[in-house]
């Protein structure tokens, strides 16, 4: 191990010491993990300044340093399935009336496919207002290499319909998604606790004395589901921290400036329709501020683990604490947040590369023949997406294709693609809160 190592985890070490403190005197979240956030991203430009010319120093540091970022992830990785199934049978078995649950769950889906087409829109509109076409993008080494994986992950999807996607959420083998081995495996182990908590509610009818017991004990495992989820969001702030000192150290600069107007312009997209959220979520009476100071550390993890399906836990609690939304929308929002209609994701990004493709196969953009089938598409195929960093890849591999155009511009913005994907995640992410909160206030105008 090098000196320069030593002295490189040496000083990490200090800033996640740093941070500890900085938690111990303030008493919010958002704070630390904003300190967090800040501090891991500085240890990621020093590591940049320190060693521009020894990319094998930056990458042993960085090994250790996502000890701490995938660590952290991996934690929140492991509660999510126990946290879906639990959270949604203690939901089903408490609930007043059991035919709510299928206006919850119609509301909040209605909620995220029309984000995702409003998303949709404010790319296409976003891509005309920046001119953005393909013209100069260059393919290298690595966007070769790209595009050989891009073309066998189409040919995997080129075939996938709407039943087949449909299909794919029935729970066939519960303990296979409890181990999260399929992209919709979330909205499948949904399904299976919905289901095992209204077998349940039978056997409570059926057998009274059975009533207590089962409450009792759905009530004790969702308590220490809960409490285990506080105890590894608290990590959050060393976590964030550490997952900005990689993807800093990671970034090239030259490769942002080569693509700035598509980083730009996606920016602009992503803060639309964050204003968008606030608008809607003002239509219920929610003060759209107050909501975004609350869900801060959701979106700042979000935002460096680029994962929407790591995020449920965090957007749950936060839910459930901080907006109010009762534990069931709270939990089905989240849960079909991280699959179906993410606006960043699936909505603004391949809409953008859509019109950006458009007019080098001889196609008008501008032409309503062209937006509304594109809008369309992209609301369907918004099913089923993966809630992991990828996914608006995936997004794109099916609505490029269905409208006849090609996919090569996805491997061309493969330099830049881990710095959008962040605040697009961000975005997934506060689109599913949206879903929650407008979901909880037209339930209780009900």
């Amino acid at each position: 191990m090098s000196l320069a190592l030593l002295l490189m985890l040496a000083l990490f070490v200090s800033l996640l010491f740093a941070i500890y403190l900085f938690s111990q005197k303030s008493s919010s979240l958002s704070r630390t993990v904003l300190f967090g956030l800040v501090l891991g991203s500085t240890f990621g430009l020093a590591l940049q300044f320190l060693f521009a010319h020894s990319p094998e120093t930056i990458k042993e540091i960085l090994s250790w340093v996502s000890v701490v970022g995938k660590g952290y992830v991996g934690l929140l990785k492991m509660i999510i399935m126990p946290l879906v199934l639990i959270f949604m049978i203690a939901a089903v078995v408490k609930l007043e009336n059991q035919g709510s649950l299928g206006k919850i769950s119609f509301i909040s889906i209605s909620v995220l496919l029309f984000t995702t087409a409003i998303a949709a829109l404010v790319g296409i509109a976003v891509t005309y207002g920046f001119d953005l076409s393909i013209e100069g993008l260059v393919s290298g080494t690595r966007e070769a290499a790209r595009m050989d994986t891009l073309q066998s992950k189409a040919a995997n999807v080129a075939d996938l319909s709407v039943p087949q996607m449909l299909l794919s959420f029935i729970p066939e083998n519960p303990f296979a998604d409890l181990s999260n081995q399929r992209s919709t495996s979330i909205i499948a182990t949904v399904i299976f606790g919905v289901l095992v908590g209204i077998a349940a509610r039978k056997v409570m009818l059926e057998k009274t004395e059975l009533a207590s017991p089962i409450r009792n004990g759905v009530n004790a495992l969702q308590a220490t589901v809960m409490s285990l989820v506080r105890m590894v969001i608290a990590l959050t702030p060393y976590g964030v921290a550490g997952l900005m000192a990689s993807v800093v150290a990671n970034s090239s600069s030259s490769d942002i400036l080569n693509l700035l107007a598509f980083i730009v312009a996606s920016y602009v997209a992503i803060l639309l329709m964050f204003v968008v959220h606030g608008l809607l979520l003002s239509f219920v009476g929610v003060n759209p501020k107050h909501y975004f100071e609350k869900i801060w550390p959701v979106l700042t993890f979000a935002f460096s683990s680029r994962s929407s399906a790591a995020s449920i836990p965090m957007n749950v609690d936060v839910q459930i604490n901080q907006l109010k939304v009762p534990p069931a929308i709270a939990n089905l929002s989240a849960s079909f947040g991280a699959t179906i209609g993410q606006n960043g994701c699936a909505g603004i990004y391949p809409a953008m590369l859509a019109m950006m493709v458009a007019p080098s196969v001889g196609i008008d953009p501008l032409t309503f023949e062209f937006i509304l089938p594109l809008i369309g598409i992209v609301v369907i195929s918004s099913f089923g997406i993966a809630g992991v960093g990828g996914g608006a890849t995936f997004a794109a591999l099916v609505v490029l294709p269905t409208m006849g155009l090609p996919i090569e511009v996805v491997a061309l913005l493969i330099s830049i693609e881990p710095l959008i994907d962040m605040a697009r995640t961000a975005l997934n992410v506060s689109g599913s809160m949206t879903s929650g909160v407008i979901t909880s206030k037209l339930m209780k105008n009900q």
